[in-house]
Parts: C-alpha cells; structure tokens; sequence
C-alpha cells in the first residue's frame, strides 16, 4: 500500500510541530523555580529585602541564556530564524547612556517572553502534548488493552462500544492534532519574533541602513562604469575617428590627380569624420571627463567654462577634493544648467559657484536668460534625480524673464 505523499508531509509536519513544542517545555518553565521559591520564602518570612533582589538578580542573568535556547530552537526545529536586535551605538560610559542603550534594547521584552509568557506556553504545550498521547492511546487501545488485568480491562473496556469508542475518539485526535499543533507552533513562532527579535522601530532603522549601503554601492557602480565607458571611447572607437580623418586628409593632400566626384566624397568623408570626433568628444564630456578624475572639480570647470559659448564667471572655493561621485554629480549639474543656458534661455552670460559650506558641497549656475524654465521638465526633473540619489537638495529659481538660478546641496561626508 502506498501512502500518499500529502500525508507523508503532513505526518512529517505535525512530528516536526510536536518535537517543536516538547522541546519548549523545560525552558519555558525556567523561570518558575525562581519566583516560585522567591513567593513561598517571602510568605513564610515576610521579609522580600533579601528574595525580591535575589530573584530579579537570577531572572536578569538567566533571560539572555534563555533567549539564546529559544532562538536555536526556533531555528532548528521550524526553521524559524529570530534575529538579534542590534547592538547599541558605542558611546561614553556613563549610568545614563548606559541606561539609554539599555533601554534602546528593550529588555523587558526578554524578560516578559521567559517570565509570563513562558508558564502558559508550557501548558499549552502540556497540553497538546497530553492530547497527542491520548490520540495514540486511544488508536492503539486494542493492541495494549489486552495487556491489561482482567479486573482493569473488564472494568475499562467491558461494554462492546467502549473499545470502538475509543479508537474513533483517538483517530479523531490525531487528525486533528496536525492543525493544532501547527497552530500552536505559529503562534509562538509570532510571539517570539515580536518579543526576542528586533522592535518594529529596529527592524525599519536596518533596513533603511542596508538601503543606504545599496544605493551607495550601485552609485559606485553606475560612476565605475560610466568611467570605464569613458575610457573605452576614449582610447578605442575616438582613435579610430581620428584615423580615419588623418588617413582621409592625406589622401585628399597627396593625391591631386583624383577626379572631382571622387575628391568630392572623400571631402565629405573628411568632415562627417571630424564632426563624429567632435560629437564623440562632447558624449566623452558628458559621461566623465578624464580631467574631472585626474585633476579634480576645479579643473574640470575651467575646461566647461572654456567650451561653453557664453561668458561664465567661475569661483570654486574647495580647499581639497570631495569624493568622486559628489564630484561626477557636481560637475553633471553645471554641465546641464550651463547647457540649458545656452541652448534654451538665450543666455549672454552665466555665473557658476562651489564652495563648501561645512559637510555640503553647495553649487549654484545663474545665467541671464529669458527665464520661466520648468522644474518638472525632463532635464531639470532628471538633475533633481541625480542629486537625490546622494541624498541632496536640488533648487530652481526660473521667474519669467530671468534670471534662472540652479542651485544643489551634496552632503560631502560619504
């Protein structure tokens, strides 16, 4: 006969959730020896001077070993992991911020789980216990009954419904003692997740952090690639361009004798080169220029400055280097503005300033355009984007008529 495998996991189930709650017994009654000794010395003597500190004492040492038993069984037996809150932030050595991470650890929470939770789970768990025992009883009562004394199995069992009964109330048991005890294991499992695992509070605080350290890692990602995409272009397809526009010069110098179509779309050949090398150097630009990484913001402004077709008045007040993505996002954002002066406002003049003003980079591009720029269009929108991912504040000032003032805020300590 072969037994279906959805029984086969449910019995295998409801063994695992029953081991799970007969080994939770012992420690859930941990605790009871010590205020049970701590009530009866203090009801004989009626002195709690020496009981109450005693037993406090023993139930504040023994909740950590406790919460460490509970969590591997959790962990071994359903497979439930509960996390350790984190540990407090180092700090001075004194009663009161010693009282402070102590109490940022909660551990009354330990100690409430162990010392009033832990009786009742017990006999809860006695219980289910004492039910899946009489289930099995009950379904094996006509194989041990007849181990009885005659006197005993006469007296038990000496109605003909009384064995039959029997049987069909423990089959009923044990069909039922599956959900029961899955219930009890989750309910616990709950219980211990909220009280010895980390706060709601602690759980959202981590997961902000390993947000922080993600975003940050992809940053660096996205800046060591866009680097990478740089140097490729660069070193191998824009010395390809150059090249071929050299190749092609020469051939129209050194070769005079060429008819004049032939002449014609090599000419033409020669400049949609040179346009290719212009525009690959501005894509170049754009991406990361080598001058921002080699030498810095300051000098990688002055070549912005130098290209762009307006007057720009620049001051850069930075005593040292800032990190290399506030620098790429920095230079990005007066790239776009300064463009956006050029291409759009109708600016003649532009003004670019970056200093840092305690942990903040600040930036600020004021160009004399005609104004009425749109904080919610697609290039300011995807400059507001790029500063926030370093947790930045993005600011435009656009009245109509001008002036049109950027303004960004990096936070320098990364």
């Amino acid at each position: 006969m072969t037994i279906p495998a959805g029984l086969r996991r449910a019995v295998r189930r409801a063994q695992r959730d029953t081991g799970f709650l007969a080994a939770g017994v012992l420690p859930h009654l941990a605790l009871v020896p010590v205020w049970s000794w701590a009530a009866t010395v203090t009801a004989k003597t009626g002195d709690w001077r020496l009981t109450v500190p005693v037993s406090a004492a023993l139930v504040l040492l023994g909740a950590p070993a406790l919460t460490a038993v509970q969590r591997a069984r959790y962990r071994a037996l359903i497979g439930v992991d509960v996390p350790r809150p984190a540990p407090a932030a180092p700090g001075p050595r004194t009663w009161a911020a010693t009282a402070r991470r102590l109490a940022a650890t909660r551990p009354w929470r330990k100690v409430g789980y162990h010392l009033l939770l832990g009786p009742p789970l017990a006999l809860l768990e006695l219980l289910l216990l004492a039910l899946a025992a009489a289930g099995l009883a009950g379904v094996t009562a006509c194989a041990w009954s007849w181990a009885l004394p005659a006197g005993i199995r006469q007296d038990w069992f000496g109605r003909p419904t009384q064995l039959p009964a029997c049987t069909a109330a423990g089959i009923l048991l044990l069909c039922a003692l599956p959900w029961a005890v899955r219930a009890a294991a989750r309910a616990e499992a709950r219980l211990a997740l909220g009280l010895l695992g980390p706060s709601r509070a602690q759980r959202l605080q981590e997961r902000v952090d390993r947000l922080a350290v993600s975003r940050t890692d992809l940053i660096e990602a996205v800046d060591a690639e866009r680097r990478r995409i740089e140097r490729d272009l660069h070193d191998g397809t824009q010395q390809r361009l150059v090249s071929l526009a050299v190749n092609l010069g020469l051939a129209m110098a050194t070769r005079p004798d060429l008819p004049g179509d032939a002449r014609e779309v090599i000419a033409r050949a020669h400049l949609e080169a040179k346009e290719a090398i212009a525009e690959l150097n501005d894509l170049v630009r754009g991406l990361h220029p080598a001058v921002l990484e080699d030498r810095g913001l300051d000098a990688a402004l002055s070549g912005l400055a130098a290209r762009t077709p307006l007057p720009v008045r620049l001051r850069v007040d930075l005593e040292e280097r800032v990190a290399p993505d506030v620098e790429s996002v920095a230079y990005f954002v007066i790239s776009e503005a300064l463009t956006n002066a050029t291409k759009h406002a109708g600016a003649m003049r532009a003004e670019v300033t970056v200093r840092r003003v305690g942990g903040l980079l600040r930036v600020r591009v004021t160009d004399d355009g005609l104004g009425g720029a749109d904080a919610a269009g697609t290039g300011l929108a995807g400059l507001a984007k790029r500063v926030g991912s370093l947790d930045g504040a993005f600011h435009v000032s656009s009245p109509a008529g001008g002036p049109t003032t950027v303004t960004a805020e990096l936070p320098c300590a990364r």
